[in-house]
């Protein structure tokens, strides 16, 4: 028997720690999974895996992997602050970069999803049309349903690209928005819609 047979029997997946498996399966999955699909595989409740994606992910923030989450479900990413790092060893060409409308468009979206165009073309004061085009072939917003009402307007929500390409592990990550005094009134009327 040789060296790596004798500790292939020597550990099975039950002498391995929880965030160890999820971290496994996690490398493994080809694209974000949620934590009932960790849970059935582990034959284990939601809420014990949410305390191992925990624990993992307080292991990570040492180590150049994180846990990053987006609408219920959970996948392994690269830190934000090696991209740099990474783009250079994969040869990638450099990121594009966003126009201003681009990113005003992206913030709406981000800060008021789901939101319809009406409601984004409202905010900025001109049609948006281009800039949803943009972002959507860029794969950092997708639609995500339709809104009740006449005409029954396409609503935009952002995606897991939108979360890495700002380095961000959850939309509950972005910054508040800050505004003036003068303009909260408005504003708040505004994002109504």
């Amino acid at each position: 028997m040789s060296d790596f047979e004798q500790t292939d029997t020597q550990f099975s997946d039950t002498d391995l720690p929880l965030a160890v498996k999820l971290e496994a399966m996690l490398f493994v999955a080809a694209e974000p999974v949620s934590t009932g699909q960790l849970a059935a595989a582990l034959d284990v409740a939601p809420s014990v895996v949410e305390r191992g994606l925990n624990e993992l992910d307080a292991a990570l923030q040492s180590r150049g992997l994180r846990l990053q989450r987006h609408a219920g479900r959970v996948q392994l990413t690269t830190a934000p602050q090696l991209a740099d790092l990474i783009e250079r060893f994969l040869g990638l060409e450099a990121t594009s970069h966003l126009s201003r409308a681009a990113l005003e468009t992206l913030a709406i979206i981000a800060y008021q999803q789901p939101v319809t165009r009406p409601q984004i073309d409202a905010i900025r004061g001109v049609n948006s049309d281009s800039m949803l085009k943009s972002l959507l072939s860029k794969g950092l917003i997708l639609e995500s349903g339709r809104a009740e009402g006449p005409g029954r307007p396409i609503l935009y929500s952002t995606t897991p690209e939108f979360l890495q390409h700002f380095g961000l592990n959850s939309i509950l990550e972005l910054p508040p928005l800050a505004r003036s005094e003068d303009d909260a009134p408005e504003a708040e009327e505004l994002l109504k819609g």
